[in-house]
């Protein structure tokens, strides 16, 4: 079996010995203890599990670590250094978008991608690039606001 020994987390090297096949998301956890990544439903369809691959969105319960090699990865936890919260962050905070937090994590990240990509996006837009993260306590409307507040604030960074 093929096994990876270094993978570029949160701008840091990282030395792990993990079997090519294992998930992003089980070494993420397990190994790597960055365990703001949550495991929700590890088919790919609740999108909790999401971190940023070379700035994309990536549900990390589907992706082999093998493939990780010289690509950089962004956990929640990467997302503010030093402690300074990212904007997106922010604005969930602000907006109360959350409630048991469970798909927080995937949802400040699939944001933050949303963002790059579409700095300004109208409501439609947010709906349409947030599809399949699911949130079981329904907080949508107030992460569209979310969202919506931190594309206004330049919630790029």
């Amino acid at each position: 079996m093929a096994r990876i020994t270094e993978l570029d987390v949160n701008g840091t090297r990282r030395r792990i010995d993990a079997d090519a096949d294992r998930t992003l998301l089980s070494v993420l956890r397990d190994d790597l203890d960055l365990t703001g990544t949550k495991y929700g439903c590890g088919e790919g369809q609740c999108a909790a599990c999401t971190v940023l691959v070379d700035g994309q969105p990536t549900k990390s319960c589907l992706t082999k670590v093998g493939a990780m090699g010289g690509k950089r990865i962004v956990t929640i936890e990467g997302l503010a250094p030093e402690g300074k919260l990212h904007p997106v962050q922010e604005a969930f905070l602000e907006a109360d978008a959350m409630q048991c937090g469970w798909c927080t994590p995937g949802m400040i990240l699939g944001a933050v991608g949303l963002l790059r990509h579409t700095p300004h996006p109208s409501e439609a837009e947010i709906v349409a690039g947030m599809n399949g993260h699911i949130c079981r306590c329904g907080t949508y409307p107030r992460v569209v606001a979310a969202i919506r507040s931190a594309a206004q604030k330049g919630g790029r960074a």
